[in-house]
């Protein structure tokens, strides 16, 4: 996309009104920090990522590589508060530890809570074992407090309510991606708008009944004429079997009857066509608004 004409759509995505909110209610940024999809680094987009801040309150959802530095391009590196993983696969989790130990090394005192499939409590307690060497000599050396007392993993093994305290709801469900044991999709229901973040999921009503009247819906999207691997491959099967073409991605905007729909986790991330061509192949299912992820782009 020309630069003039990505910009012009930032500013008119950052003014679109999501509905009126009381003066003493802090309104909801969502931030897509990562947009890619796949194991492997790209030259086009970060690792998947994105983080919802409601006033001070950093609720991040998946852990690609190189998430602490999209967070502090987009000014909220230091809000983090809680951490949802979708599921245990290296492109949504490989920054998990580093992310808490950069935290820490900066100015991290306060608790940090992560929710995720297992074995999130097991790699929480890997990496500060990995970790202590650093985090004693920096204990000492910097007059850090230690860091495995502010981590708090919580395992979630099915779909429901996952944690609330006084700004938002969070509640998940279980999606369908083969051969991960155990897939999320979350919903964050803030003072202003309900934002569901879908992980990786093959199309499913699973996914509608958790987005049924949101305002926004950050779906996976599989360009399929570009679908990686080659034909009857282990990797052509996978990504057929466990992702979601973009045009089901509108069919399950429709049924949710969402407001908005944002396409994320693009694939093949560096082989996309112009987003036009993205917004067409949704419109075909989906009347509603349509957005194209980028990263660091707020909504």
């Amino acid at each position: 996309m020309h630069r003039r004409t990505f910009l012009a759509s930032l500013a008119a995505v950052a003014a679109a009104p999501f509905g009126p909110l009381r003066a003493d209610v802090p309104a909801s940024r969502l931030i897509l920090l990562g947009t890619a999809g796949g194991p492997t680094p790209k030259k086009r987009a970060s690792a998947p990522a994105q983080i919802i801040v409601v006033g001070d309150r950093g609720y991040l959802i998946d852990c690609g590589n190189g998430v602490a530095r999209q967070m502090t391009l987009a000014g909220v590196f230091r809000t983090l508060r809680h951490i949802f993983i979708t599921h245990q696969h290296s492109d949504h989790n490989a920054d998990y530890g580093t992310l808490l130990l950069l935290e820490w090394g900066d100015q991290l005192k306060t608790r940090v809570d992560a929710w995720g499939p297992p074995p999130l409590a097991r790699m929480t307690k890997l990496f500060l074992e990995m970790s202590a060497a650093d985090v004693d000599v920096r204990m000492r050396d910097e007059g850090r407090p230690p860091l495995a007392p502010l981590v708090h993993p919580h395992e979630i093994h099915r779909g429901g309510v996952v944690m609330k305290d006084d700004l938002v709801t969070v509640t998940c469900a279980v999606v369908p991606h083969p051969l991960v044991p155990l897939a999320l999709a979350y919903r964050f229901d803030c003072p202003d708008r309900s934002i569901v973040i879908s992980g990786d999921t093959a199309p499913g009503d699973a996914l509608v009944r958790l987005a049924t009247g949101a305002d926004v819906l950050v779906h996976e999207a599989l360009w399929l004429p570009g679908a990686p691997g080659a034909p009857g491959s282990a990797l052509r099967t996978h990504i057929l079997n466990s992702h979601t073409p973009v045009e089901d991605a509108g069919r399950v905007a429709t049924r949710a009857g969402v407001k908005t729909l944002v396409l994320s986790h693009l694939v093949p991330t560096d082989a996309l066509p112009p987003d036009a061509d993205l917004i067409a192949a949704a419109r075909t299912t989906f009347a509603g608004r349509i957005i194209v992820g980028k990263d660091l782009l707020e909504l």
